[in-house]
C-alpha cells in the first residue's frame, strides 16, 4: 500500500511579484506546496483558511511591515516564520530573533542555502510543537491528578472509606458510565460545591431573595385587588 507523504505547505509573503515567483518556483521544485501573499492583510486572511507549516516574511512589506505581521503571528497564531530582507542589519536581525523568527535570509536568496535552511527550521518548529503539546498534556494531567485526589478525599470523609476503597469506587463508577475517572472527579467536586452553597446561609438567603420579593409583590397585588 502506497503511503501518501504530505508536502510541507509554505506561505511566502512579499510585495515583489518577481521574488514571489522566483521563490515559489524554487520551493515547488524541491517538493514544497507554496501559497503566495502580497502583503500582511492578505497573509492573515490566508492563514485563517489554510493549514500552513511555515511562513517566509519579507520585512519591508507594503502597509503592515513584516515585523508587525510577525508580532501578530506570535500572539494569534502558532505558525513558525522566517524573515526575508534586502539588508543584513544587525539591529534588524536582533529584532527578528526577539520576535521569535526561526531563521533570517538575505536577498537575493542563495538557492543553495534556502532549502537546507528551510528544512532545518521546519524540523526545529516540529520539535517545539511537540514540546508544547507535551507540556500541555502534562499540565492537563497534573490538573486532573489534583481533581482526582480531592475527590478521593471527599469520598473518604463522607463514606468513611480508605483511600484505595474511595478510588476503587470512583473507578467502578467511571467504568459503569463509560467516562474517565477525571469526569467522575469533576462530578464529585461540582456536587460538593453545590452542597457547600446550600449549607452557606448567606448564599441561601441570596438565592431566596428573588422568591421573597416575588411573594411580597403577589401579596400586595392581592390587597390591591381586595381594595378595588
Amino acid at each position: 500500500m502506497n503511503t501518501i507523504v504530505k508536502k510541507p505547505k509554505i506561505l511566502i509573503v512579499d510585495g515583489d511579484q518577481l521574488t514571489l515567483t522566483l521563490l515559489s518556483g524554487i520551493l515547488e521544485g524541491n517538493g514544497f506546496d507554496v501559497i503566495q501573499a502580497k502583503d500582511g492583510e492578505d497573509a492573515l486572511n490566508i492563514m485563517v483558511l489554510e493549514e500552513l507549516d511555515m511562513a517566509l516574511l519579507d520585512i519591508n512589506l507594503p502597509g503592515m511591515s513584516g515585523l508587525e505581521l510577525a508580532k501578530r503571528l506570535r500572539s494569534d497564531n502558532a505558525l513558525p516564520f522566517m524573515f526575508l530582507s534586502g539588508v543584513c542589519d544587525e539591529s534588524v536581525v536582533k529584532r527578528a530573533v526577539e520576535y521569535g523568527a526561526a531563521g533570517y535570509l538575505v536577498k537575493p536568496v542563495d538557492v543553495q542555502n534556502l532549502i537546507p535552511t528551510l528544512e532545518a527550521c521546519l524540523a526545529r518548529a516540529a520539535e517545539l510543537k511537540m514540546l508544547r503539546e507535551r507540556e500541555s498534556k502534562l499540565t492537563t494531567a497534573l490538573a486532573a491528578g489534583r481533581e482526582t485526589s480531592i475527590a478521593v478525599g471527599i469520598l473518604m470523609e463522607r463514606f468513611h472509606l480508605g483511600r484505595q476503597q474511595a478510588f476503587a469506587k470512583m473507578r467502578s463508577h467511571a467504568r459503569s458510565n463509560r467516562v474517565t475517572i477525571n469526569d467522575v472527579a469533576c462530578m464529585i467536586l461540582n456536587a460538593a460545591e453545590s452542597l457547600n452553597q446550600l449549607a452557606n446561609p448567606a448564599s441561601e438567603a441570596s438565592a431566596c431573595a428573588p422568591r421573597a420579593n416575588g411573594t411580597t409583590s403577589q401579596m400586595n397585588r392581592g390587597r390591591d385587588e381586595k381594595i378595588v
